[in-house]
């Protein structure tokens, strides 16, 4: 360690990055708010973290791979049991939502609604974060062998978003499970019958 030098966490830097991002979105985020919400200095950011726009991408690549990852542990028995699979998929959704630990909405699904104003690079990492988003729900539901798995796959993904969406604008968590239920009854109809 040198003299003179602060040492910090990095990944505490990030995730304090990506909760002032999410809370704030990419506009309404300054450089002085990463500051405020790291304990690091302008100069600190730009050196260890990057200028705001690749703190931004480490951010959405930071929040896409920890729910991501909680995601694919849901869908994972997709193939024996796939409405419960989809109920712990939504459930993951949920639990955040619920966490008062963590700011409404979804950092994905607030960085493409501001795909308009976004640098391309940008607004290109949301949309293919919204990819694996619905790859991955196609891919649990075909092995469920669900005929309509593609079609499927963009509802669900897009269901799981608008949760996400309406816990930002107040939606009670009663409100949210019964959409829930909804997309898992609908999907229960479309089943295989064993």
């Amino acid at each position: 360690m040198m003299a003179g030098r602060k040492q910090f966490d990095v990944d505490s830097a990030l995730d304090a990055a990506m909760i002032q991002f999410w809370r704030a979105g990419y506009a309404g985020t300054s450089l002085d708010d990463l500051s405020h919400a790291t304990g690091l200095n302008r100069s600190s950011i730009y050196s260890s973290l990057g200028d705001k726009d690749s703190l931004y991408l480490r951010c959405l690549d930071r929040y896409a791979t920890r729910y991501g990852d909680k995601y694919d542990r849901a869908l994972s028995r997709a193939s024996e049991e796939p409405l419960r699979a989809i109920r712990e998929f939504f459930g993951v959704t949920l639990a955040r939502i619920a966490d008062p630990g963590l700011p409404d909405g979804c950092l994905i699904a607030q960085t493409a609604m501001a795909i308009p104003v976004l640098s391309p690079e940008i607004a290109a990492r949301a949309v293919e974060a919204l990819g694996f988003q619905r790859a991955r729900l196609r891919k649990a539901l075909k092995a469920a062998k669900l005929p309509d798995a593609d079609a499927f796959a963009v509802h669900i993904a897009a269901v799981n978003q608008s949760l996400a969406v309406m816990s930002r604008a107040g939606a009670p968590p009663k409100q949210l499970r019964t959409i829930v239920e909804v997309s898992v009854s609908a999907l229960s109809q479309a089943l295989p019958a064993d």
